[in-house]
């Protein structure tokens, strides 16, 4: 059963769809609820965790303004997921081969793809589209390039690439035992300079009209300025570059995977969603800025996708179009404990226990990703039945981390 509650803020009331939540995470949500921009109230997911500058898995409304922090610098960071023809009794029984086939194919970490081989390619084609706009974008904010060596190089080289942290690739299979593939990732590299030049940008905007904040992270732009609209620019391009990189990364790794399984074609279930983003939409009848921190929309119909960690199941589910969560719904499962304290706890021999069955790294090096450091994604989905229900329910047989 959904889990619904309200807390009282200084200038709206925050909504939680959790019993699960430390109290610094309340207290930033608290932070954006003392904001004169933000209008009814704030949506806390079932995911919802302590962030940098705003919580995570929480769904921000704001009246012509946009907070850059809450944002955050992982901008259109999300989640493409596709249904293919084949099913389990197709996969070897070894996925080691498939999984390091994958790896060279997609940049993991802090890898990228060659210049020498970008140029005048197909990734060079796919970033077509969006090269005039960054012109203009570093036109105007020259330094926008000097926050990262060869920036012009560098967004095109990471177009079709992973990155590291929670980042990742997975073959995973359905409740009909048929096969998907699915990935994570966002706006890499050029993403994060965008996210931190407009973050700071925002703090000395703020200072300089000498506003008072709970937290300097929660700096914004108002609409209007010519900073705010520099940023919706910014944020356009960095979101779709995202959804672009996406694109590119599904690609190659159907690629991958054609030389080592039987012929197959994809489905039409397709969903290519982000969760860390900004658009304009209309609630309760006002136009407004919704931030989704951690969150994806889920209106009435539309399907998203909803993973857990790297041992648990995910779920592809359908919008209900709740009102009062801005029809948003979870991102994931969300983490229960930093990075640094799983490291401090858990053991490589923890993550092979916590991963058996899944063919991925069972190394030291992501031990901070393993299972245990995130929320039971079951108890995540019973507290939000009045948001989302569940279409497919996936298991990861092979998973990829950076």
């Amino acid at each position: 059963m959904p889990v619904f509650k309200t807390l009282a803020g200084d200038k709206v009331p925050v909504k939680l769809w959790t019993d699960d939540i430390e109290p610094d995470a309340i207290q930033q949500l608290k932070n954006v609820a003392a904001l004169p921009i933000v209008h009814g109230h704030i949506a806390a997911m079932p995911d919802v965790h302590f962030g940098i500058g705003a919580t995570v898995g929480s769904v921000i409304p704001t009246k012509n303004a946009i907070i850059p922090a809450a944002v955050g610098v992982d901008i259109g960071c999300g989640m493409n997921a596709v249904r293919t023809s084949l099913t389990a009794s197709d996969l070897p029984d070894s996925l080691a081969r498939i999984r390091s086939t994958v790896e060279a194919s997609v940049p993991v970490g802090f890898a990228q793809h060659e210049w020498d081989k970008v140029r005048g390619s197909k990734y060079q084609r796919a970033a077509r589209p969006l090269d005039d706009r960054l012109d203009r974008l570093v036109g105007k904010h020259p330094g926008l390039m000097k926050m990262q060596r060869q920036f012009a190089r560098t967004w095109i080289c990471q177009l079709g690439t992973l990155g590291g942290g929670n980042h990742f690739i997975e073959l995973c299979l359905d409740q009909d035992q048929r096969v998907w593939i699915m990935l994570h990732s966002g706006s890499r590299g050029a993403g994060n300079v965008i996210g931190r030049y407009f973050i700071e940008a925002a703090k000395k905007d703020m200072r300089r009209h000498q506003q008072n904040l709970p937290d300097r992270d929660l700096a914004y732009f108002s609409q209007g300025s010519t900073l705010f609209d520099d940023y919706v620019d910014a944020v356009d391009w960095a979101q779709d570059y995202a959804m672009t990189n996406r694109r590119e990364m599904m690609r190659l790794v159907v690629e991958a995977l054609q030389p080592h399984l039987p012929s197959f074609r994809l489905t039409d279930e397709a969903i290519n969603c982000h969760h860390n983003y900004v658009e304009q939409e209309t609630h309760f009848g006002e136009k407004l800025f919704i931030t989704r921190k951690g969150a994806i929309s889920a209106y009435e119909g539309q399907l998203g996708i909803i993973p857990g960690s790297m041992g648990a199941k995910s779920f592809i589910v359908r919008g209900l179009g709740n009102p009062e969560s801005f029809c948003s719904c979870s991102h994931g499962a969300g983490r229960r404990m930093s990075r640094s304290e799983a490291k401090r706890r858990f053991d490589q021999f923890d993550l092979r226990e916590q991963t058996a069955g899944v063919e991925c790294r069972k190394d030291g090096g992501v031990v901070d990703e393993i299972p245990a450091a995130y929320k039971d994604i079951d108890a995540v989905m019973a507290h939000q039945t009045d948001l989302v229900e569940v279409v497919h329910t996936l298991k990861q047989v092979m998973c990829i981390k950076g």
